[in-house]
């Protein structure tokens, strides 16, 4: 028959003298005690801690010890449901045997993995930050010029602004074909007077080469004939 009061003080003595420092007993019946967990130095001797307390059950080690989180420093919500876990997972692992140290050992090395990963997050947050203000400044400054980027912008403008200037040239020339009669008219005014301008300019008078008519005064004409028609003059001379 197991004696589980000889196990149980046979553990917590080999606990004392390996926690000499973090070990608390609580209370004697039923034991109970505390050891306090931390993790090695991190980043500028930064650590995590967890104080756990153990409470002796009376058929311990056959049923495993109740455990809780009786402090802890610098660990998030999640650390600590992760720590609860891997302590119910380590105790039906080994039930049995005595496991205090086991347990404790277990959370040590899970507070060395949170103190790792946060020094990688807050490597990766000062490398983001980095780029970020990289990327900052490169906006800031600009593209820096040199000879070549500058001739290659000089070439793609002026071919650019050649295309535009094809592109006018022949949306007006368009235009100019496209216009009608009415149109040309409106566009300059000086159209309506031309005409006048034109006897303005010959001084409102306009010569006559008076050899291409016959004279008058030769012609036999009588007005008072009745069958006088001044459009058949011209058929007597035929």
């Amino acid at each position: 028959m197991t004696d589980y009061g000889e196990e149980q003080r046979n553990e917590l003595e080999a606990i004392e003298s390996i926690y000499p420092d973090s070990f608390t007993v609580l209370s004697e019946n039923p034991t109970s005690f505390t050891i306090t967990v931390t993790s090695d130095a991190g980043e500028n001797d930064e650590t995590v801690q967890v104080t756990l307390k153990f409470t002796y059950v009376e058929k311990y080690p056959d049923e495993p010890p109740l455990w809780e989180i009786h402090s802890q420093e610098n660990l998030e919500d999640s650390d600590t449901e992760d720590i609860l876990t891997l302590l119910k997972q380590q105790a039906e692992e080994n039930l049995g045997m005595v496991m205090i140290f086991t347990l404790v050992t277990a959370v040590q090395e899970k507070l060395n993995e949170i103190i790792d990963q946060i020094k990688s997050r807050r490597e990766e947050e000062k490398q983001r930050k980095e780029r970020e203000a990289e990327e900052a400044e490169k906006a800031f400054q600009g593209t820096v010029v040199t000879i070549e980027n500058f001739l290659s912008w000089k070439a793609r403008f002026e071919q650019e602004m050649a295309e535009l200037k094809r592109k006018k040239m022949k949306e007006d020339d368009s235009g100019k074909s496209k216009l009608t009669g009415k149109q040309l008219f409106e566009r300059d005014h000086n159209l309506d007077t031309s005409d006048i301008q034109f006897l303005e300019d010959g001084g409102n008078s306009v010569e006559v080469d008076e050899s291409l008519f016959q004279d008058m005064d030769d012609l036999d004409l009588d007005e008072d004939d009745p069958d006088y028609d001044p459009l058949e003059l011209g058929s007597d001379e035929d």
